[in-house]
């Protein structure tokens, strides 16, 4: 690929995020993204590093990590070009492991639906925040009213709209055991990894920001164990520790989508030798390829583009927000 076509394939990359992703929920990344797309020298820029350092959300982040959030894109401009050696070193040392805890409240009805009690492996589990839906509380609504889950007394409430027959539990499901393995894991009780953490909420989504202040403060009192390591190499051995009396689950959330399709193929074929439950939550186009997907799929609500929960990435459970603000279940 030329340098040109690269930097073409950048900034579809940037208008893409900007209308399909930012477009409702962060005026000002949805403005950043729109313009760098139309700016030749940060495309220049970008095109210096390797093509997984590209993504929108890392340069977003990044920036914001070292300046604090920028009130206009001339600022952002700025910065990134007076500060590009700074900014390109935390782009090549960090990933976009945005740990959304409010992803849980979509997590939820699927876990309800298994054999408790329920031993959790997340990959791509960052800090470990979706490890704990056990320990927050929820809030479903819909037009005949609310319904609430307590977790442990003192949890973050995530709400989350309630579309369609939604098998929503009485209560949190039992979890007996729980691990996460991701590239990089974070420490939520290391204050740098947190304020990264902090830096990947878009900003004009106030709530998101409270959320993850309040699970932090949740998986300090007992912080779940993240292994290092690749989602194929160490999945067999991570599951191997789970008690062989609890359900394993597999999941994950918008974690395949940067693995090749090739390797997208072994990890499904790795779940599937385990004999675990596999529950991805992933943009449908990411699951397409895997043997078994549905044939087809209900048409998504206007919006954003949803995630797709699967059991086993045959089975079409539900359109989801990528946020956790809503969940549709198919009949």
């Amino acid at each position: 690929m030329t340098g040109h076509d690269a930097q073409r394939e950048t900034a579809e990359d940037y208008r893409r995020f900007a209308v399909v992703e930012a477009r409702g929920r962060s005026p000002r990344y949805e403005e950043f993204a729109a313009r760098v797309a139309d700016d030749p020298e940060l495309l220049a820029l970008l095109d210096g590093l390797p093509p997984d350092k590209r993504q929108p959300n890392l340069l977003l982040a990044s920036v914001r990590y070292l300046a604090g959030l920028l009130p206009g894109y001339a600022a952002f401009r700025a910065t990134v070009l007076d500060r590009r050696d700074e900014l390109t070193a935390v782009m090549l040392a960090r990933r976009t492991q945005t740990n959304e805890p409010a992803r849980c409240a979509t997590l939820l009805p699927a876990l309800a639906l298994l054999p408790p009690p329920l031993a959790l492996l997340e990959v791509g589990a960052s800090a470990g925040l979706c490890l704990l839906p056990d320990r927050y509380r929820y809030r479903y609504g819909w037009a005949g009213g609310t319904h609430r889950i307590e977790g442990r007394p003192g949890g973050p409430v995530f709400a989350c709209q309630a579309r369609g027959p939604v098998p929503l539990p009485a209560r949190v499901p039992e979890v007996v055991w729980r691990a996460g393995i991701d590239l990089n894991p974070l420490d939520v009780t290391d204050a740098d990894d947190v304020h990264w953490l902090s830096c990947l909420v878009w900003p004009g989504e106030g709530e998101r920001a409270g959320r993850l202040a309040a699970a932090v403060d949740v998986a300090r009192a007992d912080p779940p164990r993240v292994v290092r390591g690749d989602l194929v190499d160490q999945l067999a051995e991570t599951a191997a520790q789970a008690p062989p009396t609890a359900t394993l689950v597999v999941f994950h959330s918008a974690v395949l989508a940067y693995l090749s399709p090739e390797r997208r193929t072994e990890f499904a074929a790795a779940v599937r030798a385990l004999g675990a439950e596999w529950l991805p939550n992933e943009g449908p186009q990411v699951l397409a390829h895997l043997p078994g997907f549905p044939a087809r799929l209900p048409a998504p609500d206007p919006g954003p583009a949803p995630f797709l929960l699967t059991r086993g990435g045959r089975e079409a459970l539900a359109f989801t927000d990528g946020h956790g603000a809503w969940i549709r279940w198919f009949s």
